[in-house]
């Protein structure tokens, strides 16, 4: 979220309660996010915009990827997520305000939040790491099988039920990440292995996102992900921090403005149109991931890096219309 962000990645601000600030595809295995999108009217029109939405704020969230690549040569990841954080949270909490009130501030789950917003933290260190040791494409690849480990501890931890096809889905995307990662063989990078783990992190996140149920907004908790990134990864600052050069103010403007643009365009595609008609798009951080990293660094990941990548997204396209169905 991959994506990004999140990740997918993530992959990133103005996100809903389960979302990460990266890229990973977890937006539509919102519960509170599904239900406003099975009640969407399934006009043409609002499909259409919903699909615009969409796919412009996953191009907005690979964007941002992107930047995080390049100035990953010249900064730690701890570094660009504090100043990604420091950046947008003004904006987001001056959102939050117009949007709810000061009330939009208030919660009963500060320790959840904070341990959200560490488990984000790291999952975003290593994506952001993992950026500048594999191909942009097979890093977000990676990262979009979050929705596979939230299946597998919402059995595991909140006892839900899957069913056969379910279960085929979650293997069926594993596989994918097994020919992606390829361990044992001689095509293995253990830089991949990073995006895994923020896969498995963001899942976590989703998941816990549960124990906050509806009492809080979305507003609510979209200001606590962004107010514990700045603030958990500041105490590291003087560790890692590196100068920041004049021409790089661009581009790590351009991370905040991407992220925040990106999951808020996301976050309305899925208010305005069905998860069911909206979620498929998600994916199409795959297609931004491989024209940008073709463009700017001239990647072209292997056949078996695609084949991956295609089970892998088929998985997760399959899992969110599961979810979309199962919440009408």
């Amino acid at each position: 979220m991959g994506h990004p962000l999140g990740g997918p990645a993530f992959r990133f601000f103005g996100a809903p309660a389960c979302a990460p600030l990266c890229h990973p595809p977890c937006l539509p295995l919102c519960p509170r996010m599904m239900s406003d999108a099975s009640t969407a009217p399934s006009s043409p029109s609002r499909s259409a915009a919903g699909i615009l939405c969409v796919v412009a704020g996953i191009c907005s969230l690979s964007m941002s990827d992107s930047l995080a690549k390049w100035l990953g040569e010249a900064y730690a990841p701890i570094q660009l997520l504090f100043l990604r954080g420091a950046f947008a949270l003004p904006v987001v909490a001056l959102l939050v305000v117009w949007m709810g009130g000061r009330r939009a501030l208030r919660t009963r789950h500060l320790g959840i939040h904070a341990m959200r917003g560490a488990i984000n933290v790291a999952s975003a260190c290593g994506f952001y790491f993992s950026l500048t040791l594999l191909p942009l494409v097979e890093a977000t690849a990676i990262i979009f099988a979050a929705p596979l480990f939230v299946t597998l501890l919402s059995v595991l931890v909140l006892r839900e039920d899957v069913d056969l096809r379910g279960w085929i889905a979650v293997l069926a995307g594993f596989l994918g990440v097994l020919v992606v990662v390829r361990p044992g063989m001689a095509g293995f990078q253990p830089a991949a292995l990073l995006p895994l783990a923020g896969a498995v992190g963001y899942a976590v996140m989703m998941v816990s996102a549960r124990r906050i149920g509806a009492q809080e907004s979305m507003l609510t908790t979209t200001f606590y992900i962004a107010a514990a990134q700045a603030v958990i990864s500041l105490p590291w600052q003087p560790w890692y921090w590196t100068p920041v050069q004049a021409e790089h103010l661009p581009g790590l403007l351009g991370i905040a403005l991407c992220s925040t643009l990106g999951l808020t365009l996301i976050t309305q595609g899925f208010r305005i149109a069905p998860a069911s008609v909206v979620a498929p798009f998600d994916y199409t951080g795959l297609l931004w991931a491989t024209l940008f990293g073709w463009l700017f660094w001239r990647e072209l990941p292997d056949t078996w890096a695609y084949i991956g990548a295609a089970l892998i997204a088929g998985s997760g396209i399959y899992i969110a219309l599961r979810e979309s169905r199962r919440a009408k």
